[in-house]
């Protein structure tokens, strides 16, 4: 009788004051207090976490991916801006990387994702350069090893005419 009284006292917390509910829970788990933890909810965060992982790591092999395809494509742009794509590109592979050193387990997910992270990057490249979808190749321009080398950078085709490779 008492744990759905409890259960649904702790429902309410969450709903109603989520820190607070946090660290309760928290608070039960390191006391053992298991048959009082909210355990849907508890559930239901770790897969939210766990989502979370994921979409921030595809968010960032796509920025990752979008900046690498700035730097060799876009000719206008690419005098003035090369210095801060270069930046942004080494900010987004050290996050990679911190991200699969925290959680290993991600490696085989990025590699699950990165044939359609290239095509979102081709897309994101041409919205912000205003160049067509073609001039940027629908084969990646790297390997996700390249790609993640933190020495590694396109090669730019001087000769490049906007016609696509």
């Amino acid at each position: 009788m008492v744990k759905p009284i409890i259960q649904s006292a702790t429902q309410t917390l969450y709903d109603q004051d989520y820190y607070l509910w946090l660290r309760t829970t928290i608070n039960q788990l390191r006391t053992e207090q298991f048959s009082a933890v909210d355990l849907d909810n508890l559930l239901e965060e770790l897969e939210t976490i766990s989502r979370r992982e994921k979409r921030a790591i595809e968010s960032l092999l796509i920025k990752l991916l979008e900046h690498l395809l700035k730097l060799k494509y876009w000719d206008n742009e690419r005098e003035h801006n090369q210095g801060h794509w270069r930046g942004e590109i080494r900010t987004f592979r050290r996050e990679i990387k911190k991200a699969l050193k925290d959680s290993p387990s991600l490696k085989p997910y990025i590699l699950e994702i990165f044939d359609e992270c290239y095509q979102d990057a081709r897309a994101e490249a041409s919205d912000r350069s205003q160049l067509p979808i073609d001039i940027f190749p629908f084969i990646p321009i790297g390997s996700l090893e390249q790609i993640l080398d933190e020495n590694w950078f396109p090669e730019y085709n001087h000769n490049y005419h906007g016609q696509p490779d």
